[in-house]
């Protein structure tokens, strides 16, 4: 086939296009996320003094912004019950006419305005969320602050973001790095609020957003440590720790005991909030009845009310009692479920602390001692899986807060026991059962694109056909017939050549010569190829992957485009369609349900092949054929 020359300028920008981590703005997004890093972890610290200080004012009636336990000293009884139920007001009141994205723990709400907002969060969330929450942790709220300093960090990022001439995914590198900043100078906990970032905020792994959120975290690490210490949140004296094989085992039983209660408070937050929809009234009143149910556990057990950061520490440390572990352990879970499904501000992370540690608290009164707090932190990390369905997040977290690093793989095994039973019960977590109630779909599955392990010389259709641009229509057609049935469809291209070295690229299609012919038939006198061909808006090379191709065919609104090869003059070497895409996805549908037996039955001499159906297909294909099963 002649070598038909290509546009220096089609060529550069086909190189080019496509290519979505673009340096210079990785690198200006983010140095932009380093200054919302030291905003978030401001907003870390103004959110927990604001806690403090409504606590303080409400249960001691004291001006001071420490964080306290509401529990710590007696309180009448109208105070314990009254506080959450004036909270709850308040908060209904600030959320229909202020705003209602304050509803709820914060990280559903971030991912809606990920997903379907374009990354923008509105300024008055990132005002009204942080108080809110404060109002109602510091009312007695069984609640964390990481929901809302999430939402906050994020809407610090997002507001930045919406001032500046930035893409949607550009937002949302700034929105999630300003959560993921606000988380880790909450818990000073780096790794687990990049990894939290990644599995439930990004929905991706790529250079282009994971550098900016880490470099914010770091910033907001640093920061942390002037403004709050650099000391782990509840550490834990490892000296002697020594995991046999047999606690390693036992980690297994409690990832499933702690999976089990993570799916029951998970049904039960849903439940809870199925049964506040059927109330005949507006959901301003819900909190104030979530209030009372808050007020009501915190008489039976008046430690399970607030942040509970020092009952955490009890936990962790092996401190607790046995009526403080069964208390937290059933009515923190409880009133937490129930009073989160009103619709009221607060977190989860730190109430699933507070139950996971509780349940593993009560699985060392029975298993064998390795250091005072391990299967708290066992059961810490298995319920944070379990409930989040973020098992590399429930470990790292578990280690960052408590600077245990030689249970590492203890903690391993029960996060990812508990995960394991939650994706086998649940379909969806705490998390994402809101996002799916609102009518979005959110997977959490992540895996290779299968468009990524194609290239275009794989699939495409291979053909030396060249048209020339003086020929006749006639002429033309005659000469794509030749090409079989897929130049009888009509949507065949073929690349034109001009008879100019340096004219750009040309195409046409069969559709095109017979839509031209037919005209030219019936108005006038005949017309070549010249006249109908035009230039190719896409050209790719035989070592674009398929995901390359799918993007250039979106952006430029074709469904087919020429493929040229390296060599001298840009020799076209065959054309890729959107039909040739679908060949990737068939080849990882073929790796996922076909089943083969690739060593032979002893004695049998030969291997056979197995699918789910009992059939027994073929031996295992080429590459090139599996794709076409």
């Amino acid at each position: 086939m002649d070598a038909i020359p290509v546009d220096p300028t089609t060529r550069h920008r086909a190189a080019h296009l496509g290519d979505f981590t673009v340096r210079p703005r990785m690198l200006l997004i983010t140095g932009w996320a380093l200054l919302v890093g030291g905003a978030g972890a401001v907003a870390a610290l103004a959110l927990l003094r604001l806690i403090g200080l409504v606590t303080n004012f409400v249960f001691y009636q004291r001006f001071a912004t420490s964080l306290v336990a509401p529990g710590r000293a007696h309180h009448p009884w109208w105070l314990v019950l009254g506080a959450p139920v004036a909270g709850g007001l308040v908060i209904g009141l600030m959320a229909r006419y202020g705003s209602e994205k304050i509803r709820g723990h914060g990280m559903p709400e971030a991912i809606e305005a990920i997903l379907t907002g374009g990354s923008r969060v509105a300024p008055r969330v990132a005002f009204l969320k942080p108080v809110s929450a404060a109002i109602s942790i510091g009312t007695g709220g069984p609640f964390g602050a990481e929901g809302p300093i999430i939402m906050t960090g994020g809407a610090i990022g997002s507001i930045l973001a919406q001032h500046m001439r930035l893409s949607a995914d550009e937002r949302k590198t700034l929105l999630v790095s300003g959560a993921a900043a606000g988380m880790a100078a909450t818990f000073n906990s780096p790794i687990a609020a990049v990894l939290l970032a990644v599995e439930l905020l990004l929905f991706e792994w790529r250079p282009r957003s994971f550098v900016p959120v880490v470099g914010a975290v770091a910033v907001s690490t640093v920061c942390r440590g002037f403004l709050l210490g650099t000391a782990p949140i509840f550490p834990v004296a490892t000296a002697g720790l020594k995991v046999t094989a047999g606690d390693t085992a036992l980690c297994v039983v409690a990832g499933v005991l702690g999976g089990a209660l993570a799916v029951a408070a998970t049904w039960l937050v849903y439940r809870a909030e199925d049964g506040f929809a059927r109330l005949p009234f507006h959901w301003m009143w819900w909190p104030a009845i979530g209030g009372a149910i808050i007020g009501l556990g915190g008489l039976v057990e008046p430690r399970a009310l607030g942040v509970g950061y020092d009952v955490i520490d009890q936990l962790l440390t092996g401190r607790a009692t046995v009526s403080l572990i069964i208390g937290i352990l059933v009515v923190k879970t409880l009133i937490w479920a129930l009073s989160l499904g009103s619709g009221t501000s607060g977190g989860v992370l730190a109430p699933v602390f507070m139950i996971g540690g509780a349940v593993g608290a009560a699985e060392g009164l029975v298993f064998p001692h390795v250091i005072p707090g391990f299967w708290a932190m066992t059961g810490l990390a298995a319920v944070v899986g379990g409930v989040m369905r973020s098992p590399l997040t429930g470990v790292i977290f578990t280690l960052e807060l408590t600077h245990a690093w030689g249970a590492a793989l203890p903690l391993l095994v029960s996060s990812t026991a508990a995960y394991a039973l939650s994706a086998l019960l649940l379909k969806r977590s705490v998390l994402t059962e809101k996002i799916a109630r609102r009518g979005l779909h959110l997977t959490r599955e992540y895996s290779t694109d299968p468009l990524e392990t194609f290239f275009v010389e794989e699939v495409m259709d291979r053909d030396d056909t060249v048209l020339h641009a003086d020929d006749s229509l006639d002429t033309a057609l005659t000469a794509t017939l030749r090409c079989g049935d897929a130049g009888r469809d009509g949507r065949r291209l073929f690349p034109v050549d001009l008879g100019d070295e340096d004219a750009p690229l040309a195409v046409v299609t069969r559709r095109r010569l017979l839509d031209a012919s037919a005209k030219a038939s019936v108005t006038g006198p005949a017309t070549t190829v010249r006249e109908v061909s035009r230039p190719a808006t896409v050209v790719l090379r035989p070592d674009d992957t398929l995901r390359r191709a799918a993007y250039l065919f979106a952006e430029h609104g074709v469904t087919e485009a020429p493929v040229v090869g390296h060599g001298p003059g840009g020799r076209v070497v065959g054309t890729v369609a959107l039909r040739h895409l679908l060949y990737a996805r068939r080849h990882d549908l073929t790796e996922e349900v076909h089943r083969q037996r690739l060593l032979p039955r002893q004695g049998s001499g030969r291997s056979t092949v197995v699918d789910g159906s009992g059939a027994r297909p073929a031996p295992e294909p080429a590459r090139r054929e599996a794709a076409d099963v």
